[in-house]
């Protein structure tokens, strides 16, 4: 059999091009999302301009949802490709909405399902919940207050894996099956709210939640919307509404005893620290981020958290460190939040980059030199 001809040195427009199509994006969306011209974008892709800035080739990349080294080197898998084989199942599994459940499923075992894709989503699992849910979404059809979650995790755990087109999907069809359910439609917009910041639809994003958290019949889903909205009015620039949304939701948090465990929100006032961190990280200002973080992680509230959720908080604690210079303080977060939960580090676009960008910086990076060895990212 005669095997295919491997384009080693394909060229890095090319391989633009090649997954803008991909992406269903045609020039002028790339060139508008990226702030730059179809003009720029087509010299990019016919190899007339060179892309010889690291930054730029990482701006591309989150816009194309892939990770930098996938551009810089065609032998480099994408992130999906590192043991997370699973999406195509879950997609196939959502194009099967409308249909009966394929085997009758008692109540209780598909309560028994849910809660373990919860509690392997929060230990970060994600192969492993990538395999379980296709079955889940199946069985959660004969009962509707089981199907908002199951579509909540999987929005989630999409939004994760770089597939925000699909998560909105799924997050949307949890807004369809929560009809009639205060407590599930609150529940099911926090993650169309997700979808539509890693879409870059923020304002979209902020307006959805503030509507949602208006009517929202539970605290602990209320203050989680505010915070969702906050984050999208920050990366909208939006600094004044960014802390009256985060204050109110701090108030909410401080009458609460401990966190959300019912609406696996886990929103208390460790998370709204961590939202202030993040806010801050999106208006520009790291130095302001990193004191909220070191507040956060000195909490009691903190070891409480999901695995998912510190893990993830942490590697964008090595992002705020290595926009201020700290570049052994980088390095340490991405190892902490590998030890916490690997995959959040090891199959996420945006940790990937940041090993990427941290682990050519010698020996006060070596463990991220290490992580960049199993990623792939160093032969």
């Amino acid at each position: 059999m005669t095997r295919p001809v491997v384009e080693r040195d394909e060229p890095v427009g090319r391989r633009v091009a090649r997954w803008r199509v991909r992406r269903r994006l045609t020039q002028q969306m790339l060139a508008d999302r990226l702030g730059k011209s179809k003009s720029w974008v087509d010299k990019v892709e016919r190899g007339v301009r060179a892309l010889d800035r690291y930054s730029v080739v990482q701006e591309i990349a989150e816009v194309l949802r892939i990770d930098p080294a996938v551009l810089l080197d065609s032998r480099k898998p994408s992130v999906l490709a590192v043991g997370l084989d699973g999406v195509d199942a879950v997609r196939t599994a959502l194009a099967h909405y409308h249909q009966r459940p394929t085997r009758t499923v008692a109540v209780h075992e598909i309560e028994r399902h849910v809660a373990y894709a919860w509690l392997t989503y929060e230990h970060a699992h994600y192969a492993q919940l990538l395999r379980a849910l296709p079955a889940l979404l199946d069985a959660a059809h004969a009962t509707p207050g089981l199907l908002v979650p199951a579509y909540r995790i999987t929005a989630s755990v999409l939004v994760k894996l770089g597939e925000p087109d699909l998560a909105w999907l799924a997050a949307d069809r949890g807004i369809t099956a929560a009809t009639g359910d205060p407590i599930g439609t609150g529940a099911a917009t926090i993650a169309v709210a997700q979808a539509l910041r890693a879409l870059g639809r923020d304002r979209l994003a902020r307006t959805a939640a503030v509507a949602a958290a208006g009517t929202a019949a539970d605290d602990g889903v209320r203050g989680t919307l505010l915070l969702q909205a906050a984050m999208a009015a920050a990366a909208c620039g939006e600094r004044h509404r960014v802390d009256d949304l985060i204050d109110h939701a701090a108030a909410l948090a401080d009458r609460r005893a401990g966190t959300d465990h019912a609406q696996h929100t886990a929103f208390g006032p460790v998370v709204v620290l961590l939202a202030r961190f993040l806010t801050a990280l999106h208006l520009g200002d790291a130095d302001r981020a990193l004191c909220h973080h070191e507040r956060a992680v000195r909490r009691d509230g903190w070891s409480g958290l999901p695995a998912e959720h510190r893990a993830a908080h942490l590697v964008d604690a090595a992002r705020a460190y290595l926009q201020t210079g700290h570049i052994a303080a980088a390095g340490r977060a991405l190892v902490d939040a590998d030890t916490i939960a690997p995959a959040e580090v090891r199959c996420r676009p945006a940790a990937r980059t940041l090993i990427a960008e941290i682990a050519p910086h010698g020996p006060a990076a070596a463990g991220v030199a290490r992580l960049a060895t199993l990623v792939g990212l160093i032969r």
